[in-house]
């Protein structure tokens, strides 16, 4: 077995703990947040679960162009809590910055009767589908 075998096999049992490793190291930064998504479709439209932990309502921001939907969300850094004097922060795993996600979907959403509800860190869109006669064949003159 050669050592690129031994690393995909490792990779596979543990994959969160060498992309942790590996990734601030290599973008010398903190690794973006991405958004986890739950996407349902039904003959009417689709309903979309998306985890925002962290932000508020006002912080998220949703675009819908034809069937590509992009949802920004902005977490908001807090002040460092020390405990006691000469305390240091050993593990910051909570992310605050900014992030996006954004995604295609098989038909085109009617954007004028889109939803979206934010509760509990949950961002919840309904995004019905354009009905077929929203587009139409001109008549040549």
């Amino acid at each position: 077995m050669n050592a690129l075998t031994q690393f995909e096999r490792l990779d596979e049992m543990f994959p969160d703990v060498f992309r942790r490793m590996i990734r601030p190291t290599l973008l010398n930064a903190e690794p973006q947040r991405e958004l986890r998504l739950d996407v349902t479709e039904n003959d009417k439209g689709y309903e979309v679960r998306a985890e925002v932990p962290g932000a508020t309502k006002e912080d998220i921001r949703v675009t819908i162009d034809r069937n590509f939907v992009s949802i920004t969300a902005e977490i908001k850094q807090e002040k460092e809590e020390k405990f006691g004097t000469g305390s240091r922060s050993l593990v910051r795993e909570i992310y605050r910055g900014s992030t996006t996600r954004s995604f295609s979907l098989a038909h085109e959403v009617d954007d004028k009767a889109a939803i979206a509800k934010y509760e509990n860190g949950i961002l919840m869109l309904s995004l019905p589908k354009r009905s077929e006669g929203a587009s139409r064949t001109l008549n040549i003159q």
